[in-house]
Formats: structure tokens, C-alpha cells, sequence
């Protein structure tokens, strides 16, 4: 029997919260304009020292990054930290940082995207849950549905029950395990790694943005020959978006990608799941075990 995981408590109001930015840079007025949300969350945040600095593409340098990234963590105070965005950067740093304040004193950490790899660090070296959900580089944006947010706030205050979707589905079925994953690439990038993520009999979630098609193909591929595509309860695909062709064009769609890789395993594959580079982009959690099951033309996650 797999030992559950650490979840970190709920947030209530007067709670202090932080921003870091572990990888791209991240604009000052999107930090303002998320410090406002939170604030009417009735949260207390602080701003990482280094959130908004620049270095190239990044937030900072590596160890600026990183020293923002270990001082809030190593805050007790501090019960949820906030990722202001992804890009790339997270991988540098996170076997740098020492975790083992959180097992005196967890916290919620959140993102997606490129802290797909902070989310299966926690999950697999740290045995501990976090929030796969939106970042304050999009908190203000209009393009983003009013459940995005909702979700997040649910998943931070008083937990995630059920999170319901539409969407094309090979063999269904009903199932329960612990759901690990995020962005493929980052899953992908995570393998022979310390945190490699185990997947035998795991939910596995993964969504991608701006990808070619072939690349697609080539990481489920390697997934496949690496084993990580055998054994799972499900396989959840979120939004995969923003695909792009080559001068060759590969002709077939990311289900059909992902249909042909997964054919001869007998687990359900849902489509469409809401999350990822998406508009709605609901939160979830990753590392806590969760059930699917198909009511009518519905497809609903829940959690124990």
C-alpha cells in the first residue's frame, strides 16, 4: 500500500503568502496586479527580493533565483509559496534547495508549466502534495475563465472535491490512483533524474503548449520505452496547444500521437481534461490520490 502523502494545511484569511519568480522574469505590474487578488483573499504576501530582477531571459541569476526560492521556503510564516511564472529555470536551482523544513512545517507550493519539475520534486523526493494551478503572471488576464481562479482559491482554502469536463475518451472506465505529472516536456526532461516520476499505477496527467508534432511523438515515445507508459490506472491529457508543423508535415493530430503510442496498453485515456496553457485552467492537486468516473457524457475527477 503506497504511504500517503503530506498535505500541507488549508489557508485561512490573515495567512502570509509569498511570490518568487524561479524562472523567466516576470513584469512588475503583474506582480502588483496579482498582489491585489490575494490581498482580497484576505492573504498577507510578500515579494521575493529577487522577483523581479533580470538576467536574460531569467528572473535573476541561478543563485538569486535560488536564494529567494530558499528563504521563503525555510519561512515559517510562510504557508503557501506562489511561482509568478514559468518559461524555464526551475531546473537549475531545485536540487540546490533543502526541503527539510517542510517536514516540520508544510506549505502549498503552486504553478504549472515549468514547475511541473518543483511539483514532482515535492511528490517524489519530498512524499509531500502541491497545487498544479494558475500563476500570478496570468491572475489578471481576461482571457482566463472565472473557474481558473475559483479552483485555486477551492484548492488553497478548502480543498478540491470534483472537477468536471467533456472530452474524447479510449476505453473508459472508472479508476483511482495518485495523479503525478504537468508539463511533457518537463516530465520528459525529468527522466534519470533523482526525481524520475514513478507512474506504475499513477494517474498521469500531461499537457503541452508550442510544441511540433514530431516532438510530441518522440517524448511519449521515450516515455513508452522508458516504461512510464505501461502501467499506469489512467492517462489525463490536458490542453496541448499552440502545435506546430514542420516542412514535412507529420499529418496526424496530438490524439492521434498520443492514441497510436498508448494503443496497446488496456487503461482509460481522457482527453480535454481543463488544465494547462489553456483558458481554463483549473487547479488540482498532484501527488494526492483521486478517482475518475464517467456520469453520462461527463468526466469527473474527485478526490477522497
Amino acid at each position: 500500500m503506497p504511504v500517503r502523502k503530506i498535505q500541507p494545511p488549508f489557508l485561512k484569511p490573515g495567512d502570509e503568502v509569498a511570490i518568487i519568480s524561479p524562472a523567466f522574469a516576470i513584469d512588475e505590474v503583474k506582480i502588483a496586479e496579482a498582489v491585489k487578488l490575494l490581498e482580497s483573499w484576505g492573504l498577507k504576501v510578500h515579494i521575493g527580493k529577487n522577483a523581479l530582477k533580470k538576467e536574460g531571459p531569467f528572473a535573476g541569476s541561478d543563485r538569486e533565483r535560488l536564494m529567494d526560492f530558499q528563504k521563503m521556503t525555510d519561512n515559517k510564516k510562510i504557508k503557501a509559496i506562489f511561482c509568478s511564472r514559468g518559461g524555464y529555470g526551475m531546473m537549475k536551482i531545485i536540487d540546490k534547495i533543502d526541503f527539510h523544513s517542510l517536514k516540520k512545517d508544510p506549505k502549498w507550493y503552486v504553478g504549472f508549466s515549468d514547475i511541473t519539475v518543483l511539483h514532482i520534486w515535492l511528490s517524489e523526493k519530498c512524499n509531500m502534495v502541491s497545487i498544479h494551478g494558475e500563476m500570478p503572471l496570468n491572475f489578471s488576464n481576461p482571457e482566463k475563465t472565472k473557474a481558473t481562479l475559483d479552483s485555486l482559491h477551492n484548492a488553497l482554502f478548502t480543498g478540491c472535491r470534483s472537477l468536471e469536463w467533456k472530452g474524447n475518451i479510449i476505453r473508459p472506465g472508472q479508476i483511482e490512483g495518485e495523479i503525478t505529472g504537468g508539463n511533457l516536456s518537463l516530465i520528459f526532461s525529468l527522466i534519470g533524474t533523482p526525481a524520475e516520476p514513478k507512474t506504475d499505477r499513477k494517474i498521469l496527467f500531461i499537457e503541452e503548449v508550442g510544441e511540433y508534432y514530431y516532438h510530441l511523438d518522440r517524448m511519449m515515445t521515450s516515455l513508452k520505452l522508458s516504461g512510464k507508459l505501461k502501467n499506469l490506472a489512467a492517462l489525463v491529457v490536458g490542453g496541448i496547444t499552440e502545435m506546430n508543423e514542420t516542412k514535412i508535415p507529420w499529418g496526424k493530430s496530438h490524439k492521434e500521437i498520443i492514441g497510436n503510442i498508448i494503443g496497446e496498453y488496456d487503461y482509460p485515456v481522457f482527453f480535454n481534461f481543463p488544465a494547462g496553457h489553456i483558458p481554463d485552467n483549473r487547479a488540482f492537486y498532484i501527488g494526492k490520490r483521486a478517482k475518475i468516473e464517467i456520469k453520462g457524457k461527463k468526466t469527473i475527477l474527485s478526490y477522497n
